[in-house]
């Protein structure tokens, strides 16, 4: 199975084969490097929109994780929505490349599929970790102020 890209938004350039490489990276490092994953890059309207649907959230959000792994021989693992407007508006408050936020995001939602979650403090530590050690193999040197307001140094 593999990764598949979507674009359903207009208004940031996706750097496509940067977050397909970054996925089969991370899905690597996951040990999962064959699960199938679909990623969906979306408009802050169509995310606010999911969020209210499945999470009963009325605010837009950066990145949802559908975990869709079933019996059988399908061999997809789940589906990550990113709001690519709001990866842009973090991106530049940060002072990084949006391909970067993106990477960060796109990384975040796979760690959710493997059932990371940072809604509990400690949890999101070991998440946030996680995603600093699969993002360095695949970009070493990123900028500290990529993890501003995710770990304290």
């Amino acid at each position: 199975m593999a990764v598949e890209l979507a674009n359903l938004q207009r208004r940031v350039p996706i750097p496509r084969r940067r977050i397909l490489r970054t996925a089969r990276r991370a899905l690597r490092g996951l040990g999962r490097p064959g699960a199938g994953v679909h990623l969906t890059f979306v408009d802050d309207a169509r995310i606010r929109r999911l969020n209210a649907r499945y999470l009963r959230h009325r605010r837009p959000t950066d990145v949802l994780a559908f975990p869709l792994e079933a019996p059988g021989p399908s061999g997809l693992w789940g589906e990550v929505v990113v709001s690519a407007e709001t990866a842009q508006r973090q991106a530049r408050r940060l002072g990084v490349p949006v391909g970067l936020e993106l990477d960060l995001l796109v990384v975040h939602g796979l760690l959710h599929l493997a059932g990371y979650d940072d809604g509990d403090p400690r949890e999101a530590r070991l998440m946030h970790q996680r995603e600093r050690e699969i993002l360095e193999k695949t970009a070493p040197g990123l900028p500290a102020r990529l993890w501003q307001g995710l770990l304290p140094d």
